[in-house]
């Protein structure tokens, strides 16, 4: 594997989340529920206050930004044990090279820090490849479903979970059925 670095982007590093991000979402529409147009009409005070959100995850090859995660709550569900791990971009020249691993890894790590008992990873129900690497790192599916528009095409994403503790090996009884109409508010006013 490349030798890879993954870390936390500070507060004051917004800009470098803002490149990677928008980056991310020119690259491949298709893997996101937001949109380049969208994202990069915002103003710098947005993307400074998006950095309190969650933990913001870079990976590099020397000083070269080759991809990007996050971790923060769950915001579909009113669980406070559950984390959620999201906005996951690898640069294609190093897909499959074992980088987005690494950045899931470390996204552990995180919600293992902050407490969680579940982290979730939404994942396209017609992506086999994201299906295959969410089982691959030990995520499981559940019965959480939410419908999406990614790219401007209706999609159904499937919430993967994975454990953090031994107490937790229970799918959370918040994803075990559908999610409910809060999911909406959530994806429609950009936030992630």
């Amino acid at each position: 594997m490349t030798d890879i670095t993954v870390r936390e982007l500070a507060a004051d590093e917004w800009e470098i989340f803002k490149t990677l991000r928008l980056r991310a979402l020119q690259e491949d529409p298709e893997a996101f529920v937001a949109s380049y147009e969208e994202e990069s009409q915002h103003g710098d005070e947005q993307w400074q206050e998006r950095m309190s959100h969650s933990t913001r995850l870079v990976a590099q090859r020397g000083s070269e930004l080759v991809a990007l995660a996050s971790v923060g709550d769950e915001d579909t569900r009113k669980d406070d044990e559950l984390g959620e791990v999201y906005g996951i971009w690898v640069t294609p020249a190093l897909r499959g090279e074992g980088v987005a691993r690494k950045l899931m890894d470390h996204a552990e790590q995180v919600g293992r820090n902050a407490g969680y008992s579940h982290l979730v990873y939404w994942v396209g129900t017609d992506n086999g490849r994201a299906v295959a690497f969410a089982s691959s790192i030990g995520y499981r599916p559940t019965e959480g479903r939410r419908d999406v528009v990614v790219n401007g095409e209706p999609e159904v994403e499937a919430a993967f979970v994975l454990p953090l503790g031994a107490e937790s090996e229970e799918t959370p009884l918040a994803l075990q059925g559908d999610v409910d109409e809060d999911v909406a508010g959530s994806l429609e006013d950009g936030t992630d």
